[in-house]
C-alpha cells in the first residue's frame, strides 16, 4: 500500500507537534493561493472563479499520493499561459466552449502524464536543458507581463497570436488608459515590492488584495470605471466529465505534451530544491508524474484548468515548516470557505490589483544573471537560450520548447562529435601522464611514443574525427614514432561505427611498425573489446591497467605485471 499511497508513509511517523506547524503553513499558503488562483485564471483567459477551483480536488489528490512533503500545487502562471497559447490558436466561439476546452485540456495533461509515470519515463524530462527553460522562462514572462498591461491600464486590447502584435495592440490603446486603474496597479506592484523587502514573511500579496477592495468600496471607484473582477459564483464546482471527442484530442494533444512535460518539469525541480533546503529526500521522479497527473485528471471531473508546482507558494511553505502534505488540506479548506462564503467581497476586487500580483510573481522567471554568466563562459548554451527565448517570444510557446530541445540536442551531437582530444607526457618524478599543452614546463615526451587522451564515448559520429585527428599526431611525430598509446579512461563506449575504425586503423599502423596500446579502459569498455573484435587485432599483450604500464611495456617487452594483465582482461567474456 506504501508503493501506491506515499501518503501512509508520512502518516505512520506523523507526530503530534507537526499538526500546528503544518496548520499554519497551510493557512498561510491557502491566503497566498485564492488571490494568486484568481489572477492565474485571469492569465489563462479563464473567469476568476476558475482558479479557486484548480485549487481544490487537484491539490486534495497530491496529498494522498504527492512524494514531496514541501511541494504546494495549484494554478501556476507557467501553465496558466501555455493554456492560454494552446486555446488561443483554436476558433473558439464562446466562453463556454473556452472553459469546456481548458478543462479538457486538463484531463489530456493529466492522462499523458499517468502514462509517463506508469511506464517511467520520468527521464523525459532530462532533454529539456537548463537553458531551455531560462529562455523559455524569461520569454514567458514578458508574454504575461504584457498580457496583463490590459488590466493595469483599464483598456480594452485584441487578443493576439504573437509577442510583437499583442505589444502594437497595447500601444495604440495607451490614449485610454483609466488612470485610477494605472494607479491601483502602479501603487500594487510598488507596495508588494516595498513589504517583500521589508519581510519575506509579509503576507504582501494579501494585503494589497484587501487595500484594493476596501478602496472600491469605500470610494466607490466602480462608479469612475475602475474595472473589477465583478461577480465570482459561490459554491463549490460540480462534478462533470469533460466533453471529450476525436476532433477536440486532436486539436490539443501537442500542447497538451507540451504541458505535461513543462508542468512534471516544475514540479520534480521545485521539489528537489525544496529536498536541498531540508534535507529530506523523499521524491520519486515517476510517482510524481502520477500524482500530478492524477491531480490534473481529477480536477478537470471539478472544473479545474491544468495544474502543477508553484514554486513562490512551495517556499511559503517550505519557510512556514509545513512538516506533511497534510498542510495543504488546510489551504483547501480557506479556499471552501472563501467558495462558500466570501466570494462577495471579491466582487470589489480590481483586474488591475491582480495584474500587479501576476506581474510581480512573473518578474522573477527573467533570470538576467544565469544569461549573463553564460555570455561569459557558455557561448554555445547562450545561444541555445537565446534562441529558445526569441523563437517562444515571436513565433510560438510551443514551437520555442520544441525547437529549444532539438537545437539543444544538437549541440550535444556537435559537442560528442567534436569532443577534447589531449596529447599526454609524463609529469617529471611522477608516474602520471598529463596534458602536454596545460604541463608543458613539467612534462618529458619521448619522441618515439605517442600517447593521446580522448575525452568522450567512442561512436559513429565522431570515430572519423577521432582518426582524423589521430593521424595528424602521428604525422607529427615523423618517422621515428614506434608506439602509440591510446589512453581510454573517459571512453566509456565505443559502437560497431568506431570499433570497425579503431580496427582498421590499428591495422595500418602495424604495417607501418608502430605498436598499438590501450590503457586505462573502464569494465563495460573493456567488454567492448572483447565482443567487437578489437582485442584480436590490438593483442592482449597490449592491454594495460594504468598508462604508465603501457609505457613501461613499450620500453621494455620483457617486463610485464601479472596483477595489472589480469586486472586489464577482466570482462563478461572471459575470467583470464
Amino acid at each position: 500500500m506504501h508503493k501506491f499511497f506515499p501518503f501512509l508513509q508520512w502518516l505512520s511517523t506523523y507526530k503530534k507537534q507537526y499538526f500546528s506547524q503544518d496548520l499554519v503553513a497551510g493557512l498561510t499558503v491557502g491566503i497566498i493561493l485564492i488571490p494568486q488562483g484568481m489572477a492565474y485564471a485571469m492569465i489563462a483567459g479563464l473567469p476568476p472563479v476558475y482558479g479557486l477551483y484548480a485549487s481544490l480536488f487537484p491539490i486534495i489528490m497530491y496529498v494522498f499520493l504527492g512524494t514531496s512533503r514541501q511541494v504546494a500545487i495549484g494554478p501556476v502562471a507557467m501553465d496558466s499561459l501555455l493554456v492560454a497559447a494552446s486555446l488561443g490558436t483554436l476558433a473558439i466561439t464562446s466562453v463556454e466552449n473556452y472553459i469546456a476546452m481548458a478543462i479538457v485540456l486538463a484531463f489530456l495533461v493529466g492522462v499523458i502524464q499517468i502514462l509517463l509515470g506508469v511506464l517511467k519515463m520520468g527521464f523525459l524530462v532530462n532533454y529539456l536543458s537548463r537553458p531551455v527553460i531560462s529562455g523559455f522562462t524569461s520569454a514567458a514572462a514578458l508574454i504575461i507581463i504584457f498580457s496583463q498591461v490590459k488590466h493595469l491600464l483599464g483598456i480594452q486590447v485584441e487578443r493576439a497570436t504573437y509577442f510583437h502584435q499583442l505589444v502594437v495592440n497595447v500601444f495604440t490603446k495607451l490614449v485610454e488608459t483609466n488612470p485610477l486603474d494605472f494607479l491601483i496597479g502602479s501603487v500594487g506592484i510598488l507596495l508588494i515590492l516595498f513589504l517583500k523587502r521589508i519581510s519575506k514573511k509579509i503576507p504582501s500579496i494579501l494585503i494589497v488584495v484587501l487595500i484594493g477592495i476596501a478602496c472600491v468600496y469605500f470610494f466607490k471607484l466602480e462608479a469612475l470605471g475602475v474595472s473589477l473582477v465583478g461577480t465570482v459564483p459561490s459554491g463549490l464546482p460540480s462534478f462533470k466529465v469533460p466533453n471529450i471527442s476525436v476532433e477536440i484530442v486532436t486539436s490539443l494533444w501537442p500542447m497538451a505534451i507540451a504541458l505535461a512535460m513543462v508542468g512534471y518539469l516544475e514540479a520534480i525541480s521545485i521539489g528537489k530544491a525544496m529536498e536541498e533546503k531540508t534535507g529530506e529526500e523523499t521524491i520519486d521522479a515517476n510517482k510524481e508524474l502520477i500524482a500530478i497527473g492524477s491531480s490534473n485528471v481529477i480536477g478537470s471531473f471539478f472544473q479545474a484548468y491544468p495544474v502543477t508546482a508553484s514554486f513562490s507558494r512551495s517556499a511559503i511553505n517550505s519557510e512556514a515548516r509545513a512538516k506533511t502534505n497534510l498542510a495543504a488540506l488546510f489551504s483547501v479548506v480557506m479556499v471552501v470557505v472563501t467558495l462558500l462564503y466570501l466570494t462577495p467581497v471579491f466582487y470589489y476586487l480590481p483586474k488591475a490589483v491582480l495584474a500587479s500580483i501576476i506581474m510581480v510573481s512573473v518578474l522573477g522567471l527573467i533570470d538576467f544573471e544565469y544569461a549573463k554568466r553564460l555570455v561569459n563562459h557558455r557561448k554555445d548554451e547562450f545561444f541555445v537560450l537565446i534562441i529558445t527565448f526569441l523563437i517562444t517570444l515571436f513565433i510560438g510557446i510551443k514551437e520555442g520548447i520544441l525547437i529549444g530541445v532539438l537545437i539543444s540536442l544538437l549541440v550535444m551531437v556537435y559537442r560528442t562529435s567534436n569532443p577534447h582530444f589531449a596529447v599526454l607526457g609524463k609529469i617529471k618524478g611522477t608516474e602520471y601522464y598529463r596534458n602536454i599543452t596545460r604541463f608543458e614546463d613539467d612534462i618529458v615526451i619521448q619522441d618515439n611514443l605517442l600517447i593521446v587522451r580522448f575525452d568522450a564515448q567512442l561512436y559513429f559520429a565522431n570515430s572519423a574525427y577521432f582518426k582524423k585527428e589521430l593521424e595528424q599526431y602521428i604525422q607529427t611525430k615523423g618517422i621515428q614514432l614506434k608506439g602509440v598509446i591510446l589512453n581510454a579512461e573517459a571512453i566509456n563506449y565505443i559502437d560497431s561505427t568506431a570499433a570497425n575504425m579503431l580496427k582498421k586503423l590499428m591495422v595500418e599502423l602495424q604495417s607501418k611498425n608502430i605498436e598499438f596500446y590501450i590503457a586505462g579502459a573502464i569494465g563495460p569498455t573493456r567488454d567492448i573489446l572483447y565482443t567487437s573484435g578489437i582485442i584480436e587485432v590490438l593483442k592482449k599483450e597490449n592491454l594495460f591497467v594504468k598508462t604508465n604500464e603501457a609505457v613501461l611495456q613499450f620500453n621494455n617487452p620483457e617486463l610485464k605485471s601479472d596483477v595489472g594483465f589480469k586486472i586489464a582482461h577482466q570482462n563478461r567474456t572471459n575470467s583470464d
